[in-house]
């Protein structure tokens, strides 16, 4: 799955140089990386330690792409996609869940409270 003028440009530098530079590759292919390695373990952090309640972006409990794109485009300034959002974290090791909840404890005085209402409420 190589097209032909990559196949043709290799083909030119073995011929000019021989195997050894076509082994020894020192550049990485493709562009630059929006964020960098920082604003990426920054954002990694972001998700797994708040919730977007917390930082006043909405009353959800948990992140998701269209937030974070929102986020990362007001702090860093950079528009990226949502699919790339999600390529990013899952780089970073993390995957899309559902969100669970847990239960607040119950106070002991208001139970009782509701209980003794509850059982005025019956007896009328």
């Amino acid at each position: 799955n190589v097209c032909r003028q990559t196949v043709s440009h290799s083909v030119s530098l073995f011929n000019e140089v021989g195997l050894e530079l076509l082994l020894h590759r020192d550049f990485a292919p493709g562009r630059e990386p929006f964020l960098t390695e920082e604003q990426q373990e920054e954002i990694k952090q972001l998700v797994l330690t708040t919730t977007p309640a917390e930082l006043g972006w909405d009353v959800a409990s948990a992140w998701n792409t269209k937030l974070l794109q929102s986020y990362v485009e007001k702090h860093f300034g950079v528009s990226i996609s949502r699919e790339a959002l999600r390529k990013l974290l899952h780089r970073k090791g993390l995957s899309w869940t559902r969100p669970t909840y847990t239960l607040a404890k119950g106070d002991p005085d208001r139970q009782k409270n509701f209980e003794k209402q509850i059982d005025f409420i019956k007896k009328t």
